[in-house]
């Protein structure tokens, strides 16, 4: 059995830069077992696979290790792969994801932007299970759905973090986002996963459905700029909607080929 795939730059302006996702358009579900199995061998944050029903597609992400509920860059990359590779005719794309439920994709001339529900998020105690995994101490602990969020003082210090993973593997959470102010956009982060098989994440998008409703409220807007400072850098426009959250960025197709399936 053969099965495409695809692996595409999200949130990206050229090829190697923005997150790769690798995305497989299946015509039925396979097994978990070898949706897991494919993630594995892809070894990328992500692989988004998709099955399309009357008039959405059924959308599920994995890591290397786990699924996961909700994952932006993958979801962009697989709307990328239908908008340009596999003949959506469209603007808009519903897709439904049996974790995180309904969301859409628009494309919005050179843009895709991802609409997702906004994440719930409270302040919480800087605790030595928070701080230790890092060189610099935060100023302020946030605990959402999925992700503890940490702020620290400005870009600088973002740029300058060197994550214990040991340590930050043991914190019970999907992974940690930090983020200050940016200098020249509006926010800026990183994102450190090593619980769910991704050390740091190059560009995570709904990592931004808790960055921009926290921004939105210090920074008294409700559509911002954002760049991920991780190695490759990621570029994103936010806008906050309430309970929902709009995210986007381009995308560059890497690679097309063929998985060979027993």
């Amino acid at each position: 059995m053969k099965q495409k795939i695809y692996q595409i730059d999200a949130f990206a302006n050229k090829v190697f830069t923005g997150n790769p996702a690798a995305v497989c358009p299946l015509k039925e579900w396979l097994s978990n077992d070898i949706l897991q199995s494919i993630a594995m061998e892809n070894n990328l944050a992500e692989t988004a696979f998709y099955v399309k029903k009357d008039s959405f597609y059924e959308l599920r992400w994995f890591t290397p290790a786990t699924e996961v509920d909700l994952c932006g860059h993958a979801t962009l990359a697989a709307a990328y792969t239908l908008f340009n590779l596999e003949g959506h005719n469209d603007d808009i794309i519903y897709f439904h994801s049996p974790r995180s439920g309904r969301l859409t994709v628009k494309r919005e001339g050179g843009f895709l932007t991802l609409n997702f529900p906004t994440d719930s998020f409270v302040e919480t105690e800087l605790s030595s299970e928070l701080t230790d995994g890092f060189n610099l101490k935060p100023q302020k602990a946030f605990k959402g759905k999925t992700d503890y969020l940490l702020i620290f003082r400005n870009e600088s210090e973002i740029k300058d973090i060197i994550p214990n993973f040991d340590i930050i593997s043991k914190v019970e959470a999907r992974g940690i986002i930090v983020s200050a102010k940016g200098d020249e956009v509006d926010f800026v982060s990183r994102f450190f996963a090593p619980q769910v098989g991704v050390n740091e994440d190059p560009v995570t998008g709904s990592a931004h459905t808790t960055l921009t409703p926290y921004w939105a409220a210090q920074l008294g807007k409700d559509e911002m700029t954002a760049i991920q400072l991780s190695k490759r850098k990621g570029y994103l426009k936010c806008k906050y909607l309430g309970d929902r959250v709009e995210i986007s960025g381009q995308g560059k197709l890497y690679m097309i080929g063929e998985i060979h399936l027993d």
